[in-house]
């Protein structure tokens, strides 16, 4: 995604602002958030074919905008967002992992599986910005076993940033300081 934007969450925005309207007020557990792309049309039929249909080469096109579109943050390590136990069964793949591998790849950068699933939540898809920051709250763990200071969380879209937020303070809550977010989608609510 293009400027202008949010320095902390990367909303589009109409000027360049440190935190946009979305983000602001907010306790966010990140240090920023990035998007390759808006999660428009287009982007929502490569998720749902990528997610949904099984189609896993879309992690490494996924993988090669997200590093056309944003310089690699500057961590010691990556970490995925893990799905609940059900949706792996069903799906049969992780897409938040295959995107942080391919990123690992071309980043040069360690991947670890430091956070887990402490709790299946509800899906987020159709719930308010407040109900997805409840369903989600809560349902992540990091192990603290040699956890680097600087960690970035990958996911494939960053909507209302509820999950980045759970995943992020349980990461911060084992010890890592700082967290930065890459996604390869973002919702496109322009924000100022």
């Amino acid at each position: 995604m293009r400027a202008p934007m949010c320095a902390c969450c990367g909303a589009p925005t109409a000027w360049p602002v440190e935190r946009c309207r979305e983000c602001r007020g907010r306790r966010l557990a990140f240090a920023t958030a990035r998007a390759a792309v808006l999660y428009d049309r287009g982007a929502r039929s490569i998720v749902a074919a990528w997610k949904e249909r099984g189609i896993r080469v879309l992690a490494e096109a996924a993988a090669e905008l997200v590093c056309e579109a944003i310089a690699a943050p500057p961590v010691e390590g990556l970490v995925f967002v893990p799905p609940d136990g059900e949706r792996l069964l069903r799906r049969g793949h992780n897409p938040s992992c295959a995107l942080a591998l391919e990123l690992a790849r071309r980043w040069q950068l360690p991947v670890g599986d430091a956070l887990v699933r402490d709790r299946r939540a509800a899906r987020q898809r159709g719930l308010s910005r407040s109900d997805r920051r409840r369903n989600i709250a809560g349902a992540f763990r990091a192990h603290p076993r040699s956890l680097p200071r600087s960690l970035c969380v990958v996911d494939d879209v960053y909507t209302t940033g509820a999950t980045a937020t759970a995943a992020a303070s349980a990461l911060r809550a084992a010890g890592a300081r700082e967290i930065h977010v890459v996604t390869f989608a973002r919702t496109a609510r322009v924000a100022s």
